[in-house]
């Protein structure tokens, strides 16, 4: 079985959406599909459409190449046919457009299946007080979308709906690689007496970590007696970012809450090795999703550490290892973070252990495979 895995983006080391997808790339690959991942890349101002390493289609630079990536579809049609490709794996980018309902009409009356993963939904929320450029692109969205969803046979989600823009969905887990993330090892230098806090992500407001700090700052307020800190990794929309960092100026908090920026491999492990707990998302009501299976709470358990959100994430509910917090504006309340985290008595291995048999993206893409040949 042929499949393309294909982005609208191109990938860097550091971001969690591309490291999820050469995951699901490799799971797709572990289960036998011989699967070939198809993106952007924009070296010395050129932009090409790529196979794995080859050069599908060179759209050239300037103006001209930023407009060819988006309206120059052809060739990925035209590969697929030469290639005998069986299916077509394509993470939305909200960039429903009629040139990418022409491509998607073409490979459904070749007979060439379809599967949209949808990382989040509902979305329409989430463009909620961004630049008139982000609006021009979910208007467009909004008016096509349903169109587009016609050649589609099936949507992938990680929320409970059963149809999404009128298709049916295959409703699966964000997955784990255990092999490229590694079990919390405390280090041994670390004081005793000390929380830290860890908030990864590619930063939105739906994350919600102006909470976490709002919390950190009140708790200082309180006369506290055990250190807390908060680390935060990544990096996100610049306004979003600098309103965090004018809540830490503001509430004279520098010297327990560190922006460490984007950070992968042997960096980003240091940070998690020191710290406690882990912040998943605290804000998602923000963006009109209750029901959602996300990706950094799966990773947090990977490295066997507890974590809080706010949403209803179904794999973990009933988790020892997770506290749930209202989905509300309220700041996080550190002291209840405190009491969670001295019961909880799941060692890292055994957290680790709890989702070793379920929740691997190996698990999750066999499923997508078995239920895009499922009439039914």
């Amino acid at each position: 079985m042929k499949a393309v895995f294909l982005i609208f983006h191109g990938f860097e080391e550091f971001n969690g959406i591309s490291k999820k997808i050469r995951y699901q790339v490799k799971a797709l690959t572990d289960i036998g599909v011989d699967v070939r991942t198809c993106y952007l890349t924009d070296e010395d101002n050129r932009k090409c459409r790529m196979i794995d390493d080859q050069i599908l289609e060179n759209y050239g630079d300037g103006i001209k190449g930023k407009i060819r990536k988006r309206t120059g579809l052809g060739c990925i049609v035209k590969y697929a046919l030469q290639e005998n490709i069986d299916f077509f794996y394509i993470r939305s980018d909200h960039n429903t457009t009629p040139f990418l309902i022409h491509m998607l009409r073409r490979l459904h009356r070749h007979g060439i299946r379809t599967a949209l993963e949808i990382p989040t939904y509902p979305y329409d929320q989430e463009y909620k007080g961004l630049s008139f450029a982000y609006q021009r692109v979910l208007f467009m969205d909004k008016c096509l979308r349903g169109i587009m969803a016609r050649y589609i046979d099936k949507i992938v989600t990680f929320s409970d709906h059963e149809k999404i823009f009128g298709r049916p969905t295959i409703r699966i887990s964000n997955g784990i690689d255990f092999d490229a993330i590694p079990l919390r090892k405390q280090k041994p230098s670390q004081k005793k007496d000390e929380i830290h806090l860890i908030a990864v992500a590619t930063i939105h407001p739906w994350h919600g970590f102006d909470r976490a700090i709002a919390g950190v700052a009140a708790y200082y307020r309180s006369a506290p007696r055990t250190p807390v800190y908060l680390h935060i990794v990544g990096q996100g929309v610049p306004q979003v970012t600098d309103a965090y960092h004018r809540m830490v100026a503001e509430n004279q908090i520098e010297d327990y809450v560190i922006f460490h920026g984007p950070l992968y491999g042997e960096q980003l492990d240091a940070v998690f090795n020191r710290s406690n707990l882990g912040i998943g998302s605290l804000a998602r009501h923000r963006s009109g999703i209750t029901h959602i299976k996300t990706l950094k709470n799966r990773e947090y358990a990977a490295r066997g550490i507890p974590f809080i959100y706010s949403e209803t994430d179904e794999d973990f509910e009933q988790a020892p290892y997770i506290l749930k917090i209202p989905p509300t504006e309220d700041p996080l309340d550190i002291e209840a973070v405190l009491q969670f985290y001295r019961n909880v008595r799941m060692t890292p291995a055994e957290i680790r252990q709890s989702i070793e048999n379920t929740l691997t993206w190996k698990v999750q893409m066999q499923q997508v495979v078995n239920e895009l040949w499922n009439e039914n």
